[in-house]
């Protein structure tokens, strides 16, 4: 698998820009880079490569804040999201690819001009909400890698408190990346060659974007950079639609 040098160096800055955007706002990383990724790689590249990169991520982020976790609603969640990601998988590896990037099209464009344009206050949901929202979100998470949103979505209405509720998101998006992990491998999605030798190339790109989006996260305001990124999905969004219907 040879991507030419142009490819490389803008799938670089993907990542160093959805990787800023991370540790400026606790963004989730695939929900920015993926829409802008499947311009310049396969689907079925662009996603184990992601799902590494959430791995690393969540050991950086999630798993040391696990004291502060809600385990009752992880425990409510999980199970569903579990069946979900099965679901997810079988679909991955058997839909036609233009047909997985309209749905991904149509779902940032959504989301995305949603999050811009409603501001209703969330309301408490019961907890019977864990069973579609957690399928759904596993389903997502396992197709593009962007059920993070929809996690949230349930947690956000929930878990009141802040710091809990960050916490519970990010260690349910690390078991989450995990099981995507186990179901990938026996998908065999990871066995295309030179896709190792594109993850490790990568991963600096990441890294560093992370790094950066930490350092800036005191000096630009977050809330105007979350309008931004979300106005870019939009635009992203509306790209792949009009380019796979």
């Amino acid at each position: 698998m040879n991507f030419p040098v142009e490819i490389l160096v803008g799938v670089a800055c993907v990542l160093l820009f959805a990787y800023t955007v991370v540790g400026l706002t606790g963004f989730g990383a695939s929900m920015v880079a993926m829409p802008m990724l499947v311009h310049l790689l396969p689907l079925r590249i662009a996603l184990p490569m992601m799902l590494i990169f959430d791995l690393v991520g969540g050991i950086a982020i999630g798993v040391r804040n696990r004291r502060s976790v809600d385990r009752g609603e992880l425990l409510r969640l999980v199970p569903f999201m579990l069946v979900g990601i099965v679901l997810g998988v079988t679909v991955l590896v058997n839909a036609p690819e233009r047909a997985l990037l309209l749905v991904l099209g149509v779902f940032v464009l959504v989301f995305a001009a949603w999050s811009l344009l409603v501001r209703a206050a969330a309301a408490p949901i019961r907890p019977g909400w864990a069973v579609p929202l957690g399928t759904l979100g596993g389903v997502f998470s396992a197709l593009f890698g962007t059920g993070g949103p929809i996690y949230t979505i349930y947690l956000a209405r929930r878990v009141q408190d802040k710091s809990r509720l960050r916490a519970t998101v990010s260690l349910l998006l690390f078991v989450s990346a995990l099981a995507r992990l186990f179901s990938f491998v026996a998908a065999g999605l990871f066995s295309p060659p030179g896709l190792l030798l594109l993850i490790l190339l990568m991963l600096p790109c990441a890294l560093a974007g992370m790094t950066l989006g930490t350092h800036l996260h005191h000096r630009l305001p977050a809330q105007h950079v979350v309008k931004a990124v979300w106005a870019i999905l939009v635009v992203g969004g509306a790209t792949l639609v009009l380019r796979n219907l």
